[in-house]
């Protein structure tokens, strides 16, 4: 007897290469799957801004890589000393403000350069639950911990993402024709909106990213909120806060994801790249420094060979820490 509901997923006509840049926007989960392709040195950018939640959210991060103004000092907020932006996450907020500007024009800089060669950018929608500060009236990525009282919340409507999102690919396939747009919604449950408001968020970004994908440019869709709710649909796959997805179902959704994108050579690339960098992250317990000699080599000669298949791929770092074993 089978106890999961398991479903084929149709393999994707557009492949993804070693020689393909690729970004991610959206929720954590965009930040989780981004970070597989880092792991694999796979040319990739992943939230240029932070992670952002809601459409609007991540169409305000599209826009500032795809035109040319940069962030000035009256773009940002002071909250008890530390200057941040509302269309930032936290990462990017300092106690001073030149070091925050800083940090977010740099970040916007290397991703609009990045986006106009990029082959796939793949959105992940995690509510359609917005913010509004009031004192601009503008939708905001992130509340930083200032007072609710300051900001009113709604709920954006299908037309309202629909309308925004089709404006917004007119625009990326009138500066990069060969840009592939793939939409999924996030797993992770929005619980502070409680059981039954998640789902009706939930259910208005699946409506708007239904009617999204009748766009002209042929948009597409990877269903990573499926895989956790309809096939993995147990709590031993989700994290100690019960809401975002473990390791576990995070390896295979990846799993799932490669087998949809990747062909089987790069799937095969990828491994060698990735147990390269899983190599440099775990800690050596070897007994004598013969065996650390011996284990330093084999990885040096796993590098080398990866080098000659993959010229491109830049394994030096990892490289200079094994020889620094020797």
């Amino acid at each position: 007897m089978e106890f999961r509901t398991t479903f084929n997923i149709a393999p994707s006509q557009a492949k993804i290469t070693y020689d393909d840049p690729v970004m991610f926007i959206g929720s954590c989960f965009a930040s989780s799957i981004g970070s597989q392709f880092e792991a694999g040195h796979m040319p990739v950018i992943i939230n240029p801004s932070g992670t952002v939640y809601n459409p609007v959210s991540v169409s305000n991060t599209i826009d500032s890589i795809t035109t040319e103004s940069e962030y000035k000092q009256n773009d940002l907020y002071n909250h008890r000393g530390i200057w941040l932006s509302f269309n930032h996450y936290t990462d990017f907020s300092s106690e001073s403000a030149s070091e925050a500007l800083d940090k977010i024009n740099t970040s916007i800089n290397n991703a609009r350069k990045f986006i106009f060669s990029a082959k796939f950018l793949f959105i992940t929608f995690g509510t359609a639950r917005v913010y509004r500060w009031r004192e601009s009236g503008k939708i905001v990525s992130n509340c930083h911990k200032i007072p609710a009282s300051e900001f009113t919340h709604e709920l954006l409507s299908v037309n309202d993402i629909v309308t925004l999102w089709n404006e917004l690919m007119n625009k990326l396939r009138i500066l990069n024709p060969g840009l592939k747009v793939i939409f999924s919604i996030s797993p992770v449950r929005h619980m502070k909106d409680g059981a039954h408001g998640n789902q009706v968020s939930k259910s208005v970004l699946f409506l708007a990213v239904e009617e999204l994908l009748k766009h002209e440019s042929c948009p597409g869709y990877f269903p990573a909120y499926e895989l956790v709710m309809d096939d993995l649909r147990d709590y031993r796959f989700y994290d100690d806060d019960m809401l975002h997805p473990s390791s576990s179902a995070i390896e295979y959704i990846w799993d799932a994801f490669t087998h949809c994108y990747f062909d089987n050579n790069t799937i095969g690339l990828w491994h060698e790249v990735a147990g390269i960098s899983k190599a440099v992250s775990h800690r050596i317990q070897l007994r004598s420094a013969g065996q650390v000699k011996k284990f330093a080599e084999s990885i040096i000669s796993r590098i080398d060979a990866i080098s000659k298949k993959a010229p491109s791929i830049n394994l030096e770092s990892e490289r200079n820490y094994f020889f620094k074993l020797l």
